[in-house]
């Protein structure tokens, strides 16, 4: 896999850094109303532990827009606001303290009203993303990668003559070829950072393996600063797909899980471990090879390549350390005994 990135300039949001040699950030959006603070709080702290790194709330009236400065108490993340149709909850958000705006060209294009939020951004060193989407792009555009880059570059023109150039960029389609071609031209045209993403991808299952799709071409030829992985449903799922693309392009410092699918041969519960494990997993920070295998066929010798990997047998399962058996452990200590031993690795 080529993961030479091409290098693009730095834009600072709260304590973190998009684009240049940094790393790529992941990033989620919350689907509580912005205004249920205590809902809101709790579900951002949530992905922040699954490994979420930037948050973006929907703001669509005065009230989210408000709500921002009680949300900005509790969270440790930064924080987008994701501003449509109406300039002044932009100008309302950034008060509250919002760390970077999300703006749409295809519903804010008035240039009076732009320069209001710049100047705002500019006072408090805020970053602005041009989101062009391709279900609300400027009235009379085509839906072509061109045009979206072209929505793109209107707006980059009116923020630049504004000296204006805290800018993050993103061209997000739901069809893959249109999103990937969108992204390669605007990779070309611009040096600003690029958050990538296939926008309303599906349910978990499609979602997820269409963004995988689209996202790793994106990210093999370099392309991509910051990822959502945009699917229908709880976005706690969106953090574990983000995580799992970036790392099997080596681009975080994450567990890797290996499991087999089963067969008629496994004698132990092995499908509620895989589970239980995966999800522990979120939220260990540590690069380590994790084996959960079925039988004696493949299982002793993939658990053998792995750092700590269990190979099933009859109600139990043979642990693994380094390649050398260590252990049988009873079916119902498996987890707890595996567990240890990831936090002790």
């Amino acid at each position: 896999m080529n993961n030479l990135r091409k290098t693009t300039k730095t834009v600072q949001i709260k304590d973190k850094f998009i684009g240049g040699n940094h790393k790529i950030l992941i990033q989620s959006m919350t689907n509580t109303k912005t205004k249920d603070v205590l809902n809101t709080v709790k579900q951002i702290n949530t992905l922040e532990k699954a490994g979420c790194e930037i948050i973006r709330v929907a703001v669509l009236d005065l009230e989210d827009a408000k709500a921002i400065k009680e949300i900005k108490k509790n969270i440790n993340i930064p924080l987008v606001a994701d501003i449509h149709f109406d300039y002044r909850l932009a100008i309302e958000a950034i008060n509250a303290g919002a760390d970077k705006i999300r703006l749409n060209p295809g519903n804010i294009s008035n240039e009076e009203h732009i320069k209001q939020i710049v100047n705002l951004c500019k006072e408090k060193n805020i970053p602005i993303r041009i989101g062009v989407n391709s279900g609300s792009l400027p009235k009379g555009l085509e839906l072509t990668p061109e045009n979206l880059v072209k929505a793109a570059k209107y707006h980059v023109n009116i923020l630049e003559k504004l000296d204006f150039h805290n800018i993050v960029l993103s061209l997000k389609a739901s069809n893959i070829d249109l999103a990937v071609k969108a992204y390669e031209l605007a990779s070309q045209e611009f040096n600003y950072p690029l958050h990538i993403g296939i926008t309303e991808a599906g349910s978990p299952y499609a979602g997820a393996i269409k963004s995988a799709i689209g996202l790793g071409i994106l990210l093999n030829e370099g392309i991509g600063d910051t990822i959502r992985v945009s699917i229908t449903g709880d976005p706690l799922l969106e953090i574990k797909a983000a995580k799992e693309i970036l790392n099997n392009f080596g681009l975080i410092e994450m567990p890797t899980l290996t499991s087999c699918p089963t067969c008629g041969r496994t004698d132990y519960d092995m499908i509620p471990l895989v589970n239980k494990v995966e999800e522990y997993l979120l939220s260990v920070n540590k690069k380590i090879h994790i084996a959960i295998m079925g039988c004696v066929v493949n299982g002793p010798g993939e658990a053998k390549e792995a750092d700590l990997g269990i190979a099933g047998g009859k109600n139990e399962g043979l642990l693994f350390k380094k390649g050398v058996p260590v252990r049988k452990i009873k079916q119902e200590d498996l987890y707890d005994e595996l567990i240890k031993e990831i936090k002790n690795f």
